[in-house]
């Protein structure tokens, strides 16, 4: 059998098994592609010039092996192979964070580049929040595309700041990114030209309605209440505290828009464009914040 042959019937597999995706891959093929390279020892980019060996029977039974935990425990593939990737970088990921998957990564990688964010911030921006760290891959991402800037990276779960000392110091970060714990923004120091979260958000019906996968990141991650707005709130009427005078807010927020300006009708917020179009993703001036609070 060769490696695309092998690649093609763990598709089926996966298919037909009806897992979930959307932690890394959005489909079945991708999926298979990425558990059997892993499997194999080889690089995710491997399969073009490789996809007509023909591999061992040990090699085949190593990645049906694979294969077969990914449908037996319902685990993203990220948890089974320890790693996830996210505009091209590559983390470490076990069970204590979500799977590295925000589009705020696409703005900041893309920012001087597209000005889509970039076109928010200044010369002097300096100082950078990465609030709700996580695994740190936003902080991590951020500091790849702004040399110039250092950045804090805050989370309330000893378990997660664990994960994210392992990758700020897998890409050799460390004297620019400082993990600290916090309760949301109630210990961290500031003020920041920029905060980036990608708060826990979802609400409460759809919380019960997640795929398996999603059920096995942590809960703390992704609860976000009853309208998903819970956090948000908490945040939202901090941050003018933690922000400069030009400073600004990018929020991810999924599928919550509707609930956002329910909770927030007098909020003006710039909605920023990604992969997934403009509802994902929002920005707020410290200005905006300020006169929203007051109205």
């Amino acid at each position: 059998m060769t490696l695309i042959d092998l690649i093609t019937a763990q598709s089926a597999r996966l298919k037909l098994a009806g897992v979930s995706f959307g932690h890394g891959t959005g489909n079945a093929f991708d999926e298979a592609a990425w558990l059997v390279l892993w499997a194999l020892g080889l690089p995710l980019d491997a399969l073009e010039a490789r996809a007509q060996n023909v591999l061992t029977a040990d090699e085949q039974a190593k990645a049906e092996s694979l294969v077969r935990r990914r449908i037996e425990t319902r685990q993203p593939a990220a948890y089974l192979t320890r790693e996830a990737w996210l505009q091209n970088v590559p983390f470490y990921v076990d069970e204590r964070v979500i799977v590295p998957r925000s589009f705020i990564a696409e703005l900041l990688a893309d920012g001087e580049q597209t000005g889509t964010l970039d076109a928010w911030l200044s010369d002097t921006t300096r100082a950078v929040l990465d609030l709700c760290t996580g695994s740190a891959c936003l902080a991590v991402i951020a500091a790849m595309a702004y040399p110039e800037i250092v950045v804090d990276a805050a989370d309330i779960s000893d378990d997660a700041l664990a994960v994210a000392q392992i990758n700020v110091d897998k890409h050799k970060l460390a004297s620019r990114i400082t993990l600290m714990k916090s309760d949301l923004l109630s210990s961290v120091c500031g003020p920041y030209d920029l905060i980036v979260c990608n708060p826990p958000y979802v609400n409460t019906r759809s919380m019960q309605t997640l795929p398996a996968e999603y059920r096995a990141e942590p809960n703390l991650a992704l609860a976000g209440g009853n309208d998903g707005m819970d956090f948000v709130r908490t945040i939202v009427r901090d941050a003018p505290k933690h922000l400069t005078a030009q400073g600004v807010l990018v929020l991810e927020i999924g599928n919550e828009r509707r609930h956002f300006e329910q909770a927030f009708p007098r909020l003006e917020a710039a909605w920023l464009e990604t992969s997934a179009g403009d509802e994902q993703v929002l920005l707020l001036t410290r200005d905006a914040l300020l006169n929203g609070s007051a109205a």
